[in-house]
């Protein structure tokens, strides 16, 4: 057990950048800002808006959205003071290994697989219902029996029914295209992705602006109709009300549901490798994409639930949908075609960031180096691991419903996230010489304060989370004990 908290050097970590395993440096502050953009925009905003303000806040989900945000500043803060540090693949996992140890790594390198490939699913399931609504203004429908998950989970009797169908087609054939264009190389991915976010953020504007001119101020009353608050402890509400099926509601259970839609930000910290000048341009990514999409997801959700009454919203699509129900087909159609575009780029960055992460943890020998690092010789890319991302994002869009996959999502990232603030006060204790190009400020006011904010959420989500967290992580210890702690690299230096 002693080996197992054995700690990376960063020296070692500068090495790995070096020879034929590196990614090519092409990205810029831009190209990053936007890849955050384009992984935050688009879920949140085209279809957890609809379910948090349905079932968890009414109108105050644009509070929600607010207490979110402000979680992930601090732990954005975080992010930004590592990736100065240490520009690497690898993300929370990389900074793990340097200040908490392997095992730490380990678990923090396994919650991410939870983050970016169970949201990837999300995604691609969310795509799909948009897809087929854009579909449906030309008359044009799926088979019922392709057309959505053979599961769903009821919120009010918290159990899991059968809807009948074989299989969600669409979210299965989006997340292999995508996986197509990932193989094809960083570049590729970075232009194609800053193509689609010109479009989304156009069409997010549009619905600021013309959802405004329908907005009626007596659909925001009651403004907080399940409460302010909605915490709780291990699915036990301490404070505000439950649902129907026991789970906590209120604004911060609809923070804890959408802080979701935040969670592309962290993305930009694992293209680190591949910035131009990481120690100035990740940090520029990581806080102008929050900003940015901080401020356009509280102006959208002001805006869908003064049009509608948040119990009229619908979950699967509910900014088009708020605009067919005030008459506006029109503009239906331009909102279909925003959602399928963003939602597109979430999916690119999402799937994207997942093969870093096991491309990291290769490169220490906790994975096979021979399938998780293998770098295409041509296109540079972890393609191996991207395929396998590509088939694992398939199989779960294609056969578990949106509700479940969100707050599995959740609760993974969340906990990722308190991982890297509390690197930030050990490393700053541990190692003060360290070079720091981007030093978060007021240390440790904001680290503590990521750590708090996020355990809020987390406790807020309800418990069936928590099983599900510890069945994951049960098995991610399986595989270390069973095999990454004798592969391990740093195994290899001691011998």
């Amino acid at each position: 057990m002693k080996n197992s908290f054995r700690k990376k050097p960063l020296a070692l970590l500068l090495d790995e950048m070096k020879g034929e395993h590196r990614l090519h440096r092409v990205l810029g502050p831009v190209a990053l800002t936007s890849l955050g953009v384009g992984a935050i925009i688009g879920t949140g905003i085209f279809v957890l808006i609809g379910v948090a303000a349905h079932d968890k806040a009414g109108p105050a989900v644009m509070l929600s959205f607010a207490l979110a945000g402000l979680a992930c500043v601090f732990a954005a803060l975080c992010y930004a003071e590592f990736a100065s540090m240490a520009p690497v693949a690898g993300s929370a996992y990389t900074y793990a290994y340097a200040t908490l140890g392997e095992l730490f790594a380990w678990i923090i390198g396994w919650d991410l697989i939870l983050e970016y490939a169970v949201a990837s699913a999300t995604v691609a399931h969310g795509w799909s219902h948009y897809f087929q609504d854009f579909i449906g203004i030309f008359g044009y429908h799926m088979p019922a029996l392709l057309a959505r998950a053979p599961l769903d989970f009821d919120p009010d009797t918290g159990l899991l029914s059968t809807t009948g169908a074989f299989f969600d087609l669409p979210a299965v054939l989006i997340a292999l295209a995508v996986t197509v264009v990932l193989v094809k190389g960083i570049r590729e991915s970075a232009r194609f992705n800053t193509a689609m976010v010109i479009v989304k953020v156009a069409i997010v504007l549009l619905v600021i602006v013309l959802g405004a001119m329908y907005v009626n101020p007596a659909n925001w009353q009651p403004f907080a109709p399940f409460g302010y608050s909605g915490f709780s402890m291990f699915g036990k509400t301490i404070l505000g009300e439950t649902g129907p099926a026991g789970a906590p509601v209120g604004v911060l259970a609809g923070a804890a549901m959408i802080f979701f839609a935040y969670i592309g930000f962290d993305s930009v910290s694992t293209h680190a490798e591949e910035a131009r000048n990481p120690q100035r341009d990740v940090p520029i990514g990581l806080i102008a994409s929050l900003i940015i999409c901080t401020v356009l997801y509280i102006a959208v959700a002001a805006v869908i639930t003064g049009m509608i009454p948040y119990d009229r919203i619908n979950i699967d699509a509910p900014v088009s949908d708020a605009f067919r129900q005030v008459g506006l087909g029109w503009a239906q159609f331009l909102v279909s075609l925003g959602a399928i575009t963003g939602i597109t780029s979430v999916l690119l960055v999402m799937m994207l960031s997942q093969p870093r992460v096991f491309l990291a943890m290769a490169r220490d020998g906790l994975l096979p180096k021979s399938f998780f690092g293998a770098i295409h010789e041509r296109y540079r890319t972890p393609w191996k691991s991207t395929i396998l991302t590509g088939l694992f994002v398939a199989l779960l869009g294609a056969f578990l419903p949106l509700r479940l996959l969100a707050e599995l999502v959740n609760i993974g990232t969340l906990f990722a996230f308190v991982i890297v603030c509390t690197a930030v006060l050990i490393m700053r204790r541990t190692h003060p010489e360290a070079e720091r190009p981007f030093r978060a400020p007021l240390v440790p006011f904001v680290p503590v304060a990521g750590i708090l904010t996020c355990l809020l959420l987390m406790f807020s989500l309800p418990a069936e989370n928590w099983w599900r967290l510890i069945v994951w992580l049960a098995i991610g210890f399986c595989i270390y004990f069973f095999y990454g702690r004798h592969h391990s690299i740093l195994t290899k230096h001691q011998e």
